[in-house]
């Protein structure tokens, strides 16, 4: 059976949407009738809103959020993907290279809810949907950095959906398996590049949107829940027209 959502008036906010699986969901969102706004310190795709904001930042996650309210008036979805993942063996770990992945995967995520959240807890409506990555529960030989900051987020997010779920905000997690993105083709290639096509396969960003829309739309009726992409995620096609 085919789906159709439509994003009709909605405000969507992504961290760390200018490239990637981000950017895909963006132009889907829009295409579905609402509006994308791209939190990021690169400049995503032509089309998409955008505010320039290191998501580890606090102060100018939390400035980024009142500006988009002040814009549009209400944000009902947020997609926190905005990620680092530099490749460094642990007894090689730089402390600065360690401290900045936190903050990016990790303290981001958090930032961004803390801004987005109590809007969606006065409105009594809203979804927010937290990557992981496989990596969080089998770890992998130079991504401990990327990998702790990836579990830390699990627990986060299901503690996050227990505190709001009274509030009718749900809090979902999804692990979109490897996908060919600018950040992937930049961690991962030759041997490694060999070992995930070999194994899992390798997904395209579009793999991981129609999930993603079913997750910020009514449909998804659940908090809590992690997702985890095998093979055959539903491509962007199925979910929008």
């Amino acid at each position: 059976m085919k789906a159709t959502f439509d994003a009709s008036g909605e405000v969507v906010v992504i961290t760390g949407g200018a490239q990637g699986i981000g950017a895909a969901l963006a132009k889907a969102v829009n295409a579905a009738g609402g509006t994308a706004v791209v939190l990021d310190v690169a400049v995503p795709p032509e089309g998409v809103a955008h505010v320039e904001v290191d998501v580890a930042d606090r102060a100018a996650v939390t400035e980024a959020v009142a500006q988009v309210l002040s814009q549009y008036g209400r944000i009902d979805g947020l997609v926190a993907g905005a990620a680092v993942q530099p490749r460094s063996l642990v007894l090689e770990l730089d402390a600065a290279e360690w401290t900045r992945t936190l903050q990016v995967n990790l303290d981001g995520v958090v930032w961004a809810c803390q801004a987005v959240v109590p809007h969606m807890v006065e409105r009594r409506s809203g979804s927010v949907v937290v990557f992981t990555s496989g990596m969080a529960s089998t770890g992998y030989p130079g991504a401990a950095a990327y990998a702790a900051s990836k579990a830390a987020l699990v627990a986060f997010a299901k503690t996050l959906a227990a505190e709001v779920a009274a509030d009718r905000v749900r809090v979902n997690v999804v692990a979109p398996g490897v996908i060919d993105t600018e950040q992937f083709r930049g961690a991962n290639a030759g041997a490694d590049r060999e070992h995930w096509q070999d194994t899992i396969g390798i997904g395209d960003p579009d793999d991981v949107v129609g999930p993603l829309l079913f997750l910020l739309s009514d449909a998804a009726a659940m908090t809590g829940s992690v997702l985890t992409r095998e093979r055959a995620f539903a491509k962007l096609t199925d979910f929008v027209e």
